[in-house]
Formats: structure tokens, sequence, C-alpha cells
């Protein structure tokens, strides 16, 4: 299993980032704020207005380490990698799969299958612990189950699409019960995005973010594509991959955490501004609240319930990756999706 290493996000509108020995540097005016060892780093994530040298940039690229620019809003814009890693005959296998009907629609089940669960599995936890209407919040669970014995037999992507979106609405019908503190301002409505309409749904966005960027480096890790899905199929810009494999930990990763920064109120409404087009999102910080918690709670262990192992929660993902490079390569004879116990 991989050694966990440490992402560095970079939120400061002005930063340069540079190379100054076996080291990253980072700046803002002339000032040097943050100096990190580049073999203690798995990617570097930069939010808006942030400058890179190229001899950084290239540095990254030999030593496996991710570069990701996006919007300060958290909108994709471009990664700078290395030469793609793993074997050529893997990534073909993947491609393969991609293209044929039956190992699209099984690896797309299994998928929706680890999310529905997980989400089931969140529900549950909040009845019995804070949720506002537990009763209403159990039959949310409920009904999740039933799309979970029908998810069996789905005989197609686009029926287990349909399925998808059925069980996310129903489980976000009853998202606003789980906010146990400062309902008022976090009230829940719906999921809305591009651009999120209301505090809670921009901290999801913004979560969401960054479980993506985790999701497609250790697929890339592991010799994959992350572009090349099987329930997100291709679109250019579009990590379709990536957007497959995050899914199992929407619910038990992003929301719980997005969850317990309201309830706990380590996010508070002071932590959002709303620009001129009406897209409500988080001031500076309130991201670095969001980014010290999530770092935190990647170091945090679970034991794995497929390997049986125990590891960091950052390395989740990387060894749902090892999984599915294993079922490609025909190790396993089917995907096993994380289910959270």
């Amino acid at each position: 299993m991989r050694r966990l290493l440490n992402t560095l996000y970079v939120t400061t509108q002005g930063a340069y980032l540079r190379k100054e020995g076996d080291t990253v540097v980072v700046s803002v005016e002339k000032e040097v704020r943050l100096r990190l060892p580049l073999l203690n780093l798995g990617g570097i994530v930069c939010f808006g207005n942030i400058l890179a040298s190229p001899f950084l940039l290239g540095a990254c690229a030999e030593a496996g380490v991710a570069v990701s620019f996006l919007t300060e809003n958290g909108r994709h814009l471009a990664d700078v990698v290395g030469a793609p890693s793993g074997n050529v005959l893997l990534r073909r296998e993947q491609y393969r799969r991609a293209d044929a009907l039956d190992s699209s629609t099984a690896l797309a089940r299994a998928f929706v299958a680890g999310k529905i669960a997980n989400a089931r599995h969140v529900l549950r936890r909040a009845a019995r612990e804070n949720a506002t209407d537990p009763a209403t919040v159990n039959t949310a669970a409920d009904t999740l189950a039933h799309r979970l014995r029908a998810l069996a037999t789905a005989e197609t992507v686009d029926a287990v699409r349909g399925l998808e979106g059925e069980a996310a609405a129903q489980y976000f019908a009853v998202f606003d019960h789980l906010i146990a503190q400062q309902r008022e301002a976090f009230r829940f409505g719906d999921r809305n995005r591009r651009p999120p309409l209301d505090p809670l749904n921009a901290l999801l966005s913004y979560l969401y973010t960054l479980l993506r960027f985790d999701a497609a480096g250790a697929l890339a890790a592991h010799g994959l594509d992350p572009a090349v899905g099987y329930l997100h199929r291709d679109r250019p810009g579009r990590e379709g991959l990536a957007l497959d494999l995050m899914e199992e930990f929407r619910a038990p990763f992003a929301d719980r955490l997005a969850l317990s920064l309201v309830n706990r109120q380590q996010i508070r409404p002071e932590h959002f501004r709303t620009d001129e087009g009406g897209a409500v999102l988080l001031t500076d910080d309130g991201r670095k609240e969001v980014l010290t918690t999530w770092q935190k709670r990647k170091q945090e262990e679970i034991e794995h319930p497929f390997l049986g192992e125990t590891i960091p929660i950052g390395l989740l993902l990387h060894a749902q990756a090892l999984l599915l490079a294993r079922h490609l390569r025909g190790d396993l004879d089917a995907y096993p999706p994380f289910e959270w116990r």
C-alpha cells in the first residue's frame, strides 16, 4: 500500500510557487510563507490567481506530483502531469471494457451500489444521532434499500443512471433534516450547482472538487486513465473514471464532513459571500477551515472492508483504484465497491 502523502492546497491570491533545492517554496509578495520537501507531496492544487515557475512544474512532472489549476471557486482548468504510469495493457483493457455494454454496465452498477449503500448508512446514522426528524430520514433510508435491490437487475448503463438519479433525489430530499445546528443559515432545499446558490451547496461543491482531485490522482497512480469512465461516459474535459470512483465516497466522506463542519459550527455564515451573479462562495477563511479539516480527516484510520487492512482514510481511493486495476487485469472476478461500516 502507498504511503499517504500530503496535498498542498494554495488559496492565497497572488502566491508564487518555485523550486529551491528539493523543496517547494510558496511566496506571497516576495515573502516566503511556506517550504515543503517535494518528496512529501502527492499533489499541488492551486485555486485562482496562483503562479508557478516552469522549473517547479518540470520537477513535479518528473517526480509524479500532479499540479492542478482551478478557478478561485473550484472549477477545474488544467493539470500538469508527467508521463502516464502503469502498463499500457491495463489502459487498453480499460478502454475495451468502456466500449463493451456488459462490462460497462457491471462496473457502473458497482459504483452506484457503493454510492447508494453509503448514502443509506449516512441516513441511518444521522437518524440515530442528531436528525431533526428521524422517522422521515429512516423512511428515506428504506427507500434507498429498495433502489439498491433494483440495481441488481439493471441491464444497461442508462438504467443504472436512472436508479442513481432517483436515489440521489431521495437522499437530498431529507438532507435538511441532517442539519442540527445553524439551521436557518444552512437550510437545504435541493442540490444546486454551477453555481451553488446557498452556503451548504457551496460547501458540498467545494468538497466534491477536492474529492475529484484525489480520485483522479489515485487512478493515475495505479496506471488507469482518469478520463475514461463507465457510469460517466466520455466528454471533453471531463474525468469520467474519477467521477465514477468518487461516487462511493461522496456521502461518507464529503457529505459527512460538510455536516460535521456545520453542526460543530466550524463553518459559519460569515465564511461565505455572494458574488454579483448570485453564486454563493466560500471566503478565504472558509476555504482554509475546510482544507485544514479535510487534511486531518484523511489522517484518520479505518479498516478496509474488503482488504481487511487498517489504512488512513486518505488512502481509501488508492485502495479502490488498486482493486479496480486488479479487476481489469482479471485478478478479481468483480470490482468490490467501498462500503462504509
